[in-house]
């Protein structure tokens, strides 16, 4: 299979790895040159522009989007558009948001498919895990591609039409904020209680058969080993916080009650004004942990 990617950044460059590595064919483009000869360098045909790399897809198009959310994917559909027709399909694998993602799905020639990608950079080696909305024959053929990027059939699926994919995708945002949040008030008790405790043993140990193990909890565990049971220099400043956002939106729109989820969120914008909080100080490293953002330090 033949696949055009374009946006070669971190989550791209993944993108074009695991299709590669899973033998199919990849044309590659991005703003950045470099990117494009990373690209290159591992096996894709490097595009000049957008007209180029339809050029060089055959009749049916598969295309990947993984360019920020927002202004950059109309922009990109816009010039796409003369390009593509009712047989093509584009895939959006950044954050966009649902409503955004139903807009496009009805003005676009091509099927769109939105895809809620989660796993981050550091989940590279295992696969994605992609949550799909938009037309049942668009996802069918491209099924071979999301194979490769996921962990597996296991690790993709149809949410539904236009628009569900990401709109699962947000959910599992604002689920992925209040996790982070308990974690961090655990250990900040822990850290403030009644005993001296080394935390990397104590997550360790939790990760071991305990109820609450998890991913996450292996990155504080991973976080402790690096930082240290204080946590170093790590600021109390966690970022992010437009996909937490817009669940809480949805969920008063909804009349669903998120107060774990709403608390989360309030507790990242809260972070940006005070210094204090262990648990905001452990979530800024777990984001560094599953999605290699940076760590804020203190001065």
């Amino acid at each position: 299979m033949q696949l055009g990617v374009i946006g070669l950044g971190r989550m791209g460059q993944i993108v074009v790895d695991r299709v590669l590595d899973a033998g199919h064919d990849v044309v590659a483009f991005d703003l950045d040159a470099e990117a494009v000869a990373t690209a290159a360098d591992a096996g894709a045909t490097p595009a000049e522009n957008l007209d180029d790399l339809t050029d060089r897809l055959g009749a049916e198009k598969r295309i990947w989007l993984m360019v920020p959310a927002g202004e950059a994917v109309d922009a990109t559909l816009e010039e796409l558009e003369p390009h593509l027709g009712a047989d093509d399909v584009v895939v959006d694998g950044g954050n966009s948001h649902f409503e955004a993602s139903v807009r496009r799905g009805e003005s676009t020639d091509a099927a769109y498919l939105d895809c809620g990608t989660s796993g981050g950079p550091a989940g590279a080696e295992l696969g994605f895990s992609l949550m799909v909305g938009g037309p049942e024959w668009a996802y069918e053929a491209m099924t071979p591609v999301f194979d490769a990027v996921a962990t597996g059939p296991d690790g993709h699926d149809r949410m539904g039409p236009s628009g569900s994919g990401h709109y699962v995708k947000m959910v599992h945002n604002g689920v992925e904020y209040a996790l982070m949040q308990t974690y961090g008030e655990g250990f900040e008790l822990l850290a403030n209680g009644r005993y001296d405790l080394d935390l990397e043993s104590v997550a360790r140990t939790w990760n071991n058969g305990a109820v609450i193990r998890s991913w996450l909890l292996e990155l504080c565990e991973e976080a402790f080993r690096e930082e240290g049971s204080d946590l170093g220099d790590v600021a109390d400043h966690v970022a992010g916080g437009s996909t937490g956002t817009w669940t809480v939106q949805e969920a008063l729109e909804q009349e669903i009650p998120v107060p774990l989820i709403y608390q989360a969120l309030a507790e990242r914008f809260d972070s940006r004004a005070d210094d204090g909080r262990f648990a905001r100080r452990l979530a800024n490293r777990l984001r560094y942990g599953f999605g290699r953002h940076e760590v804020k330090r203190r001065d």
